[in-house]
């Protein structure tokens, strides 16, 4: 094992943690996931700039919470 990880580039410990994440998946169910983790991360980014900006035009407004 120690030496697939060494011709892939990575450590022991990434491929056992890639192992316990993705062991029991299908590769259509791995790329489900990462497709999934993507959108997530765009959603969480686009809720804190709402965030941001009804903060701002709350000060701007002067609207106290």
């Amino acid at each position: 094992m120690a030496e697939i990880c060494r011709k892939g580039g990575f450590s022991d410990a990434t491929f056992y943690k890639w192992r316990a994440k993705f062991g029991g998946m299908e590769a259509s169910d791995a790329r489900r996931l990462r497709e999934l983790e993507a959108e997530n991360a765009k959603l969480k980014s686009l809720l804190a700039e709402a965030h941001l900006d009804m903060h701002a035009l709350k000060s701007v407004l002067g609207v106290k919470r």
